[in-house]
């Protein structure tokens, strides 16, 4: 069984940055892709970034192009999001997930991180 383990989060002011990381561990660990998602008090889970863990090609949602980076470490099994210019509207639980395949669903899921923004 895989399992998706966040680290990273934390307390930042406005303008700030952190670089959340999502160790996957389990037998022959190998996604179709990797994703952060978001959630904040009384919001919907939001998708954030994901990438194609084989070739690298990655996605975004508006709200964070330009400022966040997600990337992967296939000898890790560990994927990474960058967060830079951050501002209090990104305040979240950010949850990294993984799927096996072209598929719209994703199969698995971590724990979450929680990111606090200060303005």
């Amino acid at each position: 069984q895989v399992q998706l383990v966040e680290s990273g989060g934390n307390l930042v002011q406005a303008g700030g940055s952190l670089r959340l990381s999502c160790a996957a561990s389990g037998p022959t660990f190998s996604p179709y892709a990797m994703a952060w998602f978001r959630q904040a008090p009384g919001k919907e889970r939001e998708f954030v970034a994901a990438i194609v863990w084989s070739g690298g090609r990655t996605v975004y949602a508006d709200s964070v192009k330009g400022r966040f980076t997600i990337s992967r470490d296939n000898a890790k099994n560990t994927g990474y999001l960058q967060m830079n210019s951050l501002k209090p509207e990104d305040t979240a639980v950010y949850y990294c997930a993984a799927k096996s395949g072209r598929t719209n669903e994703y199969d698995y899921w971590g724990q979450g991180t929680q990111v606090t923004v200060s303005s």
